[in-house]
């Protein structure tokens, strides 16, 4: 029984553009319980969403490519129709889904070579094309932290180090980095109750 007479869920619903089948058992429990971390999860990502260093444009970039990552289809249509509101490019989107390819390949890969801390693994080349991170569309600096964002969310200390490095030498801040971080963790909540 889907339970969309609870406003927050009901708000939720309409921010969100999700419909009756995109709910998922833990939503519509959270609404027939009116337990009050529904509220708390529409409050948090209507706040990540509105981040002061990030534009609504990047922000619903970075709830994509965590959408993407985490195979959320219902997301992925919330966060790619807002996003072309604000100005997303086929071009873009294309870009994100390639970069969370990009980046689960090589989260997992140097998550391998952190923890097993091996001579022969660290010395010998990856072998792996990354001709992608060259001029990407996004631009460096976002494509950098799009990937840094990922690689958190995925628990890649060496890729988080790494794009966190990057993404400052390539102008960003410590802030905006930080909200960066703070979006993709709400975005990933929110995809483990839809």
């Amino acid at each position: 029984m889907v339970h969309t007479e609870n406003e927050t869920l009901g708000r939720l619903m309409t921010d969100y553009h999700l419909q009756e089948q995109d709910l998922s058992f833990s939503l519509q429990l959270l609404a027939e319980q009116d337990h009050r971390y529904l509220k708390d999860l529409r409050i948090n990502l209507g706040n990540a969403l509105s981040y002061t260093n990030l534009s609504k444009k990047e922000s619903y970039m970075l709830a994509l490519a965590i959408a993407v990552n985490e195979k959320n289809q219902a997301l992925i249509n919330t966060f790619k129709t807002l996003g072309e509101a604000e100005g997303i490019t086929i071009a873009e989107i294309t870009e994100i889904y390639a970069c969370v390819s990009l980046m689960n390949v090589n989260n997992i890969f140097y998550r391998f070579r952190h923890f097993t801390n091996k001579e022969y693994y660290n010395s010998t080349p990856a072998g792996i094309k990354m001709s992608i991170m060259m001029n990407p569309v996004m631009g460096k600096e976002f494509f950098e932290l799009v990937s840094l964002a990922v690689s958190a969310v995925n628990g890649c200390e060496l890729c988080v180090t790494s794009h966190e490095q990057s993404v400052l030498q390539h102008g960003a801040t410590e802030a905006r980095v930080y909200d960066a971080i703070r979006l993709s963790a709400v975005v990933k909540g929110f995809a483990a109750t839809v």
